[in-house]
This record gives C-alpha cells, sequence and structure tokens, in this order.
C-alpha cells in the first residue's frame, strides 16, 4: 500500500522573505499542505487505489462525483507540491529565460502580454484557487489558466508550466486582502524559470508527473 508524504518545502522557511514570510510558509506547508497529506492518506483503502501515484489518484477521481472528496486532497496535494517549486529565493521573478523565453513570445506576443494575463487569472479567480501557465500536450502551445478550488490541469489534459495559489491562506498573512500586490510580487520576485523551463521540456524537476 502507497502512503503519500508531504515534501519538504524546497528552501529555508524564511528564503523567501521579504516577499513571504517564514510564518506563512509554516502555516501553508506545515498545516494546510499537511492536511491534505493526512486526509488523502485516510481516504485511500478500500478506494482500490493505494498502491497508485499521486497522478493516477487524481486521474482516477477527476471525473467521478462518488470520488469528489479524494480528488480534491489528491489534487491539492499534487498542487500545493508545484507551487512550491514555482518559487525560488535566488534571482527570481521577472522576465522568462530558456525556452520558455522564445515560446512565451511566440504565444502570447511579448513577456508583458502573458504577465498581464496571468496576473489577470489570478485576480479574476473568484473566491478559491489557482493561475496556470499551461502547455498542450500536442505540440507545446502556451496557454493560461485558472482553476477553482482543487481543480488542476492534470485533469484538464494539460502540462503544468506555473502556477500561483490565489487561496486566501496563501497570502492573507503577508498581504492581507491586496491579492493584486501578492501577484505582482510572484511574477517580478519569485518565479522560478529555471523549474518552469524543466517542467515546458517535460524534465523532472520535483512533481511526479
Amino acid at each position: 500500500m502507497s502512503n503519500i508524504t508531504l515534501p519538504d518545502l524546497p528552501y529555508a522557511k524564511d528564503a523567501l522573505e521579504p516577499h513571504i514570510s517564514a510564518e506563512t510558509l509554516e502555516f501553508h506547508h506545515d498545516k494546510h499542505h499537511a492536511a491534505y497529506v493526512n486526509k488523502l492518506n485516510e481516504l485511500l483503502p478500500g478506494s482500490g487505489l493505494e498502491d497508485k501515484t499521486l497522478p493516477e489518484i487524481i486521474q482516477a477521481t477527476a471525473k467521478d462525483d462518488s470520488k469528489q472528496g479524494m480528488f480534491n486532497q489528491a489534487a491539492q496535494v499534487w498542487n500545493h507540491t508545484f507551487y512550491w517549486n514555482c518559487m525560488t529565493p535566488e534571482n527570481g521573478g521577472g522576465a522568462p529565460t530558456g525556452d520558455l523565453q522564445a515560446k512565451i513570445d511566440e504565444d502570447f506576443g511579448s513577456y508583458d502580454k502573458f504577465r498581464e494575463e496571468f496576473k489577470n487569472a489570478a485576480l479574476t479567480q473568484f473566491g478559491s484557487g489557482w493561475a496556470w501557465l499551461v502547455a498542450d500536450t500536442e505540440g507545446g502551445k502556451l496557454s493560461i489558466l485558472k482553476t477553482a478550488n482543487a481543480d488542476t490541469p492534470l485533469a484538464h489534459g494539460k502540462v503544468a508550466v506555473l502556477t500561483c495559489d490565489v487561496w486566501e491562506h496563501a497570502y492573507y498573512i503577508d498581504y492581507r486582502n491586496r491579492r493584486p500586490d501578492y501577484v505582482d510580487t510572484f511574477l517580478d520576485k519569485l518565479v522560478n524559470w529555471d523549474y518552469a523551463n524543466a517542467k515546458y521540456k517535460g524534465q523532472d524537476a520535483g512533481v511526479e508527473e
């Protein structure tokens, strides 16, 4: 029987300061993320999915209303692990690098246009959810996707490249109700373009696919 575990953060809890505080990461990772892991492990026994990987659990439960609770927990575990890796304490944010630089220019027209569309998705996601940069599995065309609550690109046949968590617990300690300031900071100071490039190329960069 598999046991889903809480991954360590890819950096120290204070590494993203002053942009995201150690207090936020303590609550967000050690409490919220951990709670999704624990609940998923409670739901797995007897489900027939005990030996599946996390992405396999997500795929198996995504369209099954009777397994909505399990999907929510599994997708949130995956989404959060992906999100942690989308940020870096070293030279984060700003214009993209690597293959994504040219691809963003090709598919959005410019980095500024991508930034505008990504920020708009993050700000117009009503309530809790996520803003994503995703790629098509065929051809690799980039697009912006926003998902509510636990929903994830894995349930829609898309390759996740970058995400910003816009659940209030991701930013409320540091930014209160100023979601635009949080999203600006994420884009300008925190984005890990090395990780995004690796995900776009289909490489394993810390999240099981």
